[in-house]
């Protein structure tokens, strides 16, 4: 069931560890890298949502969410080889965005489908087992281009009238194969429930939480009348004039243009809101883009308060897969040439240690359900974030390349944590019908952050942090502490303690 994950996060691992670096070897300013790295975040923010909604929808022989597992394999593998023949750097943002765009459309269904097939009780060790193939196939994708380099002696130079290395591109074209070929074992090797076996199931859990089904049908009434009642047009008003007002303001003061991501942002979303109370003026309320802002204003108050946690998460996980080679590279090595073979090897090792992290996080995966029994999933969380937190703020204090194996067995606690811990907690707050799409609206806490990353991190860098790269890998150490601590108002629903 969780297989696919494998070749879904090989290809992520190929993309964070690498794609930084394309962008530096086409040419791209290191202080532009981050808002050429929007493209990711801005295409989960916007498919996921559309894709949980849709795959709460479908049924038919080939199931309910597999269908959107094999089409986004089937892309992300075709963008994947197209990655490292990019000419320019404006062609590999694009190729970036979508590629991120393919990668969703499979990760989103991924997330709703342990949620689908297991019960309250398996949830912990569904998502620990999903954590475990997320790392193995991370890092085999991190280590790939350190490997075919340093042990089969694939060049790791580019060769003469040649950007990317050749290490590179072969590691790019292997990640297609085994994304493809993952995700097809799941397809082919898994059987879906029903939606009638679905809801039974739901019935199970609610009469287990004491839960009476007059409850339940009373719940479920009331969720559907707030579709196509919801207020829209106020707080569409207010969202749009905030976002032209902060972009007008923009456009008089010297600040970088990145920042014009968030109040675009902020303006799309009033406008999106407008455009949806007009839908509902005209009787037409029952659509998709109705659903989503309604399902998301009615958000469970569990993932809310988790949502406060995923933004500093993700925030710092942005700062360290932008910024780590280039603090690497320029700290210990001594380089900024994307050309030397310093650089390169320091790129390579960067790959690796990337691997590591997601390595260790293989193995914890086996025993955070443990820990999560002795204790809870909410302390569990807290500790693995405040670790992560510390090992990447010490990064900054080694200047021995070996020594920073060290830092990503910390960082590789807390990645394990957070690819498995806040999911547990969330399902079992998700209505089982709306699984898909408050999946996809759960992802908007960890895009939101990472656009905001993107927007400010580059201006961070050039003016507050003179350059110094290394300052924005504190920066997320920073965040994942305060993180740490917002885990403390999180209400885990099933939690028995």
């Amino acid at each position: 069931m969780s297989f696919g994950f494998l070749g879904i996060q090989f290809g992520f691992a190929l993309q964070n560890g690498n794609v930084s670096r394309i962008f530096e070897t086409l040419g791209a300013k290191i202080d532009n890298i981050p808002i050429l790295w929007v493209a990711a975040p801005v295409t989960g923010l916007i498919m996921q949502p559309i894709i949980g909604h849709l795959s709460d929808r479908t049924w038919n022989r080939f199931g309910r969410r597999r269908p959107y597992f094999l089409t986004g394999a089937i892309l992300a593998s075709i963008a994947l080889i197209l990655m490292p023949n990019s000419p320019t750097w404006w062609v590999a943002a694009g190729i970036l965005w979508i590629m991120d765009a393919s990668i969703n459309i499979s990760m989103e269904p991924f997330r709703a489908f342990v949620g689908d097939m297991l019960s309250t009780e398996q949830r912990t060790r569904g998502f620990a087992t999903q954590t475990f193939f997320i790392g193995i196939g991370a890092v085999a994708g991190s280590f790939l281009p350190y490997i075919l380099a340093n042990w089969l002696h694939v060049s790791s130079e580019p060769s003469p009238g040649k950007l990317i290395p050749l290490n590179v591109k072969l590691s790019f074209y292997i990640g297609a194969c085994v994304f493809l070929l993952a995700v097809l074992w799941t397809v082919l090797r898994t059987k879906e429930y029903s939606p009638d076996e679905l809801k039974e199931f739901e019935e199970g859990e609610r009469i287990a939480r004491g839960e009476t089904q007059a409850a339940a049908n009373a719940a479920a009434a009331e969720a559907e009348l707030t579709v196509g009642k919801t207020k829209f047009y106020r707080p569409g008003l207010i969202w749009l004039a905030a976002g032209l007002a902060l972009t007008f303001i923009l456009t008089k003061v010297n600040l970088e243009k990145q920042l014009y991501v968030i109040t675009g942002g902020i303006a799309l979303f009033g406008l999106l809101q407008i455009i949806s109370g007009m839908l509902q003026s005209a009787g037409k309320g029952s659509n998709g883009l109705n659903s989503i802002l309604t399902d998301l204003k009615n958000m469970p108050s569990t993932m809310s308060q988790l949502a406060v946690v995923q933004f500093f998460t993700w925030f710092a996980l942005f700062s360290m897969w932008i910024y780590t080679t280039s603090a690497v590279t320029s700290h210990i090595y001594g380089t900024s040439d994307t050309t030397s073979v310093q650089y390169n090897t320091g790129a390579n090792w960067v790959s690796f240690l990337f691997g590591i992290y997601n390595g260790f996080a293989a193995v914890m995966a086996f025993l955070l359900p443990v820990m999560a029994k002795f204790t809870s999933r909410k302390i569990t969380h807290a500790i693995c974030l405040v670790i992560g937190g510390i090992s990447l703020i010490s990064i900054s204090l080694i200047s021995t390349p070996w020594m920073l194996i060290f830092p990503m067995v910390g960082i590789g606690i807390a990645w394990a944590s957070i690819l498995s811990m806040p999911y547990a907690m969330l399902t079992g707050a998700l209505p089982q019908n709306k699984m898909g799409i408050y999946m996809g609206i759960f992802n908007f806490f960890i895009v939101i952050p990472q656009i905001l990353a993107a927007s400010i991190l580059g201006s961070m860098v050039k003016h507050l942090f003179e350059g110094n790269t290394m300052n924005a890998l504190i920066s997320g150490g920073i965040s994942m502490l305060v993180a740490a601590l917002m885990v403390k108002f999180v209400k885990d629903v099933d939690d028995k303690k």
